[in-house]
């Protein structure tokens, strides 16, 4: 494991520091011990606040602790253009709720998506693609992007700045606000990365005038490429 540090001399990657990777510990198991708790479909739009309802009520999850409580409000209020990320912010509040009024979940996919274009979009891309695409990932509340996120910080050993090249902070994804990913049905783990390219659907997706692709080659926000990613235009 590489040393932990608030800055990487060589690469000037931003890591956590030593404390803030001991929190991220627990809080990665809290956060993971509440997804156990609501399930996962569940779980993909629970509110910030129903989290915290959750750890005060429920033993097998415990509460926040101060350090974490503290570190789920730096992951998403800081600013990330220091780590190389410079999206758009799209959830404005770290107790942003979805309403269920305004999202439909999708059969065998244990995802949702907003009702309106991105419904709309979905179902034409299932006609137009084929009954191969699946939903890989639909709308993201505040909790479920701050556990993408962390286990991503996680995996990276605490480099935030190479975590936010590879998925969005909290505040910024664009599954908050109608985009969705896809992929083809058993091609499991592969779907997330450029293997999709290589699938007829998406060259079948390539085709279409009516949505695009969010992170492209080189793209702007500083996120890599997700071919498998829809932005609803």
């Amino acid at each position: 494991m590489r040393k932990l540090s608030s800055l990487n001399s060589k690469d000037k990657d931003i890591y956590l520091s030593k404390k803030e990777w001991s929190v991220l510990l627990t809080l990665k198991a809290r956060i993971n011990r509440i997804q156990k708790h609501t399930g996962y479909g569940n779980f993909n739009i629970l509110s910030f606040d129903d989290a915290l309802f959750i750890s005060r009520n429920y033993s097998s999850v415990g509460n926040f602790t101060k350090d974490e409580l503290n570190l789920l409000d730096k992951l998403f209020h800081e600013n990330p253009n220091k780590y190389g990320f410079y999206g758009q912010k799209t959830c404005p509040k770290i107790t942003t709720k979805i309403s269920k009024k305004d999202i439909v979940k999708i059969p065998h996919t244990g995802h949702y998506l907003y009702k309106g274009k991105p419904l709309k979009d979905y179902k034409r891309l299932l006609k137009d693609v084929g009954d191969d695409l699946i939903l890989t990932s639909g709308v993201r509340g505040v909790m479920k992007q701050m556990r993408l996120y962390i286990h991503r910080i996680y995996s990276f050993k605490g480099n935030i700045t190479q975590a936010s090249h590879i998925i969005a902070p909290p505040a910024y994804s664009y599954h908050s606000v109608g985009d969705f990913d896809v992929g083809k049905k058993g091609f499991g783990y592969a779907n997330f990365t450029t293997k999709f390219t290589k699938t007829k659907e998406f060259k079948e997706l390539e085709k279409l005038n009516y949505i695009s692709m969010r992170y492209t080659v080189n793209n702007k926000d500083g996120i890599r490429y997700e071919p498998w990613h829809v932005k609803v235009i």
